[in-house]
């Protein structure tokens, strides 16, 4: 490829986004967790997307930025899935997911999620 070329080649890089913290962690309490690294993944239901791969988003000071989000569903999950999200064991997740999701949540393993992982920036 000429220089002629090259410098009339058009590259698309990625925009990457700083998100709004409430968007994506539902409340204090989780902010608290991922700020002292209790939390280093969250899983949300699938229908809306809240982030996308190298998206940043801040907690005060605190910078994390999305290193991951995958589509899954719930019946992917893993215990290791559930130690990143807070909870000692995926039976201890699931039992947290239907406590706080008074809405009538069941725990439905064809459900499908995005998992997002973030570390600190």
């Amino acid at each position: 490829m000429s220089v002629a070329s090259l410098l009339n080649t058009h590259y698309t890089v990625p925009l990457m986004t700083e998100i709004d913290s409430d968007a994506l962690l539902p409340n204090e309490h989780v902010k608290n967790a991922v700020r002292n690294g209790d939390i280093t993944q969250l899983s949300r239901g699938a229908i809306n997307k809240y982030a996308s791969e190298g998206d940043t988003f801040s907690i005060d000071e605190d910078v994390f930025v999305i290193s991951s989000v995958d589509e899954r569903t719930l019946g992917d999950l893993t215990d290791l899935d559930a130690q990143r999200e807070g909870s000692e064991s995926l039976t201890a997740y699931r039992e947290r997911m239907q406590r706080v999701h008074t809405d009538g949540f069941e725990w439905d393993p064809t459900n499908k999620i995005l998992t997002y992982q973030f570390e600190s920036a």
